[in-house]
């Protein structure tokens, strides 16, 4: 989950036009190539993400079921003689130029500080980045909730480890990459972005269990397609409204643990131990609970479900969910409620929820193949009637993680 929001830091500002189906490996070789004079020895790709069930469970040691999308950050990159840095984004269309003995913070060139945070990461963990050129383009929308920053700074993590031809397995790349935003940007994430977007498979969805980071692939029901709906809302839940919801389940937490010995987190509490306990919690922080521990009981069935192939008992799990994001734990917005009402309203769509942080962003759906397009129609219109504003609508396949390419000359 994306937590930039609370922290001002990071994606901010406007987004950027950019192309839909982003620029293709041909294209950014020769873009390097115009830009370097030479060509690049490598490719990388990384996927963002959705998610699809779990929200504001992991930061609670909980469960989150979320699936990278076919919409990616892409990178050429090649050597350099010297111990420097040069990244030119297309996206944001500047150039940071940088020496790795100095990885301090850019003002003026912010996106770039994913780049130096993940470079850094590397130098503390012992490695010693070479030099490099890179170019950068993605078609993952920004500021959209589906994790920009997390594909930008796996492909980083990627790039560089293939580069220098070290031997880092994905989980730790994701693990870096987490710190790198936490640390050098200032962006207190969680793992469930740079997890997925490093260790996801084409096809499924993964159940990531956000306390001992174990995880598995399930595939999601043929015939049945992912469609992210972006409300256009710049998201606005501040830094003293996430801390509050944090500490309401901490405070939680601590009020359960004398009479249920040995939770630590809201994650070890079943729905009715919450309801038989319910008397200790004021109203406000019952009510926060509620959300996460029934959410992680949601994760649960749903795989459940997904395993003897009840896809529309999930889809109704996303419908639970919104409700609880709504009523429970107060992050939902007009518009998004707005978007899962059109959203039901189509008779092919089996389940849609607010997905992310909250208050702004998209709606996740799932919606069956041959009714997307009319998904699209009755949505988009009708937001349009309704909220006053267009809203992008993105059809997504569940895509692989990361992966990187030797160019031969």
């Amino acid at each position: 989950m994306r937590f930039d929001l609370f922290f001002g830091a990071g994606f901010r500002y406007s987004r950027r036009p950019h192309r839909e189906d982003g620029m293709d490996r041909k294209e950014l070789i020769e873009l390097f190539e115009a830009r370097f004079g030479k060509a690049p020895t490598l490719w990388t790709q990384a996927p963002g993400r959705v998610n699809i069930l779990g929200e504001h469970t992991d930061y609670n040691d909980g469960f989150v079921f979320p699936a990278a999308i076919d919409r990616h950050l892409g990178i050429a990159a090649g050597p350099r003689a010297d111990a420097r840095v040069r990244a030119y984004s297309v996206d944001f269309q500047q150039e940071s130029v940088f020496p790795l003995a100095e990885l301090t913070r850019s003002a003026t060139e912010p996106w770039s500080n994913y780049v130096r945070g993940v470079l850094e990461q590397y130098r503390k963990r012992g490695f010693d980045p070479p030099g490099m050129d890179l170019v950068l383009a993605g078609n993952v929308p920004v500021g959209a909730g589906l994790s920009s920053s997390a594909a930008l700074e796996v492909a980083v993590a990627e790039t560089v480890r293939a580069l220098a031809g070290w031997q880092v397995d994905r989980v730790q790349m994701a693990l870096l990459s987490q710190a790198a935003e936490r640390q050098f940007v200032g962006v207190q994430c969680g793992i469930m972005d740079q997890f997925v977007s490093a260790l996801a498979r084409a096809g499924t969805a993964l159940f990531i269990d956000c306390r001992d980071l174990s995880y598995s692939a399930f595939p999601l029901s043929e015939g049945v397609s992912v469609v992210v709906c972006d409300s256009r809302v710049q998201r606005s839940l501040d830094a003293s409204a996430y801390n509050q919801r944090r500490s309401e389940c901490e405070q939680a937490v601590e009020r359960l643990q004398p009479v249920l010995q040995g939770i630590e987190a809201l994650r070890d509490v079943t729905p009715k131990q919450l309801e038989q306990n319910r008397g200790r919690l004021p109203e406000t922080v019952y009510r926060r609970a509620r959300h996460v521990v029934y959410e992680d009981d949601r994760v649960l069935r749903g795989i459940r479900m997904l395993e003897e192939g009840d896809i529309v008992g999930f889809g109704k799990l996303l419908y639970e969910s919104h409700a609880s994001l709504r009523d429970d734990y107060e992050v939902s917005c007009r518009e998004l409620d707005e978007l899962v009402v059109l959203a039901r309203e189509v008779e092919m769509t089996l389940g849609a929820r607010m997905t992310g942080a909250g208050f702004g962003g998209c709606t996740v759906n799932l919606v069956r193949s041959d009714g997307v397009k009319a998904f699209r129609e009755h949505v988009g219109e009708g937001y349009r009637q309704r909220a006053g504003k267009d809203c992008s609508i993105y059809v997504c396949a569940p895509s692989e993680g990361v992966r990187s390419e030797r160019i031969e000359a």
